[in-house]
């Protein structure tokens, strides 16, 4: 990351750069998108009701996990690393749009204003499978459990 060490000849300047760049996807941008409007959400949680305020800390996380592994996928190179940080996303968007049944059951007044996050995770969707797709097949290390090997890579595969 930095220019003095052996391992790698990134200069801060670079990694800086690179960090702009990830912080530019639109993908990360609607991420951010639908943090911001989870977190003006979550705000007209009644501070009383503890039943809402406890589902309130899974929707802030299930939020910033839509930008934290696009950051720590970008970071990588390798297919395996890009894709368990893409199944972690996709967990944390499934969640997230499936609790407003947990809003509604808990008596979330507001729960009509859910139906903006659920169309901004629709939008990301788009955007998640068109990310996904650019991951480089051919840069990987053999996932020996299985889940995040490219197609045709097994994990009983012996590495070069």
């Amino acid at each position: 990351m930095f220019e003095d060490d052996d391992d790698n000849d990134e200069s801060f300047e670079d990694y800086e750069k690179r960090q702009e760049n990830v912080r530019q996807m639109p993908i990360f941008l609607k991420g951010k998108e639908i943090v911001e409007v989870v977190r003006q959400l979550v705000d007209l949680i009644p501070e009383e009701n503890e039943l809402l305020n406890s589902v309130k800390g899974l929707l802030i996380e299930d939020a910033f996990t839509l930008t934290a592994k696009i950051v720590n996928a970008e970071a990588s190179d390798l297919y395996d690393l890009k894709m368990e940080n893409a199944a972690i996303i996709r967990k944390a968007a499934r969640d997230l749009m499936v609790q407003n049944h947990t809003l509604k059951e808990f008596g979330f007044e507001h729960i009509a204003y859910f139906q903006i996050v659920r169309n901004l995770l629709e939008e990301y969707r788009l955007l998640f499978i068109d990310w996904v797709a650019t991951f480089d097949i051919n840069n990987y290390i053999v996932d020996r459990w299985g889940l995040f090997n490219p197609p045709g890579v097994s994990p009983f595969d012996k590495e070069y």
